[in-house]
């Protein structure tokens, strides 16, 4: 389920992609989803999971939050909790975007809830050069890079490389929440 628009959503994606002046088939040969997953996204006819729509940004080489919302002009922008966009997982976990769309800023700060047991995916590398950083609020999170894993709990927090695969699972019995900041800048 979403709390977002997804015609909004599908117009973002189109317009993204044609200005990289991408096909169809290429976004899907750069972000791994399917081209017919890809067309209905555009159309806005299918909700697409949080971890298709991290896809298809990647693939884009943009950020979640630029798919979900337009760019803020303005020098200081104040995103109060009902206006965050807030993306939510059928596996149990959701996504609360807390940063602002900058005109030239590929940077995303989030909050992550992911529910006890639950396994959200592995998420593809983002440009290279890129850099995530994350801080444990509350529960354990097994964060595991390329394939490498790393046990985490409240208060941990832990810095690398965003052009690797990289997976979040909840291995406790307690939500898992955390905030992740994401620099796409190359």
């Amino acid at each position: 389920m979403t709390t977002f628009d997804l015609g909004a959503l599908g117009a973002r994606v189109r317009r993204e992609r044609r200005a990289r002046g991408l096909t169809l088939d290429d976004l899907a040969a750069a972000s791994g989803v399917s081209r017919s997953m890809l067309s209905e996204v555009e159309r806005g006819s299918r909700t697409p999971t949080v971890l298709t729509v991290d896809r298809i940004a990647t693939g884009l080489g943009t950020s979640l939050a630029r798919l979900l919302r337009d760019e803020l002009p303005d020098p200081v922008v104040v995103l109060r909790h009902g206006e965050q966009d807030v993306v939510r997982d059928p596996a149990g976990w959701e996504r609360r975007v807390l940063s602002p769309v900058r005109t030239g800023v590929e940077f995303e700060f989030m909050r992550t809830t992911i529910g006890a047991g639950v396994d959200a995916g592995t998420f593809d590398p983002h440009a290279a050069g890129s850099r995530e950083h994350l801080a444990v609020e509350s529960g354990r999170l097994r964060l595991t890079l390329d394939g490498t894993p790393v046990e985490l709990g409240r208060g941990d927090s832990i810095a690398y490389a965003g052009d690797v695969h990289h997976g979040f699972v909840n291995p406790g019995t307690e939500p898992c929440v955390y905030y992740l900041v994401m620099d796409l800048t190359r």
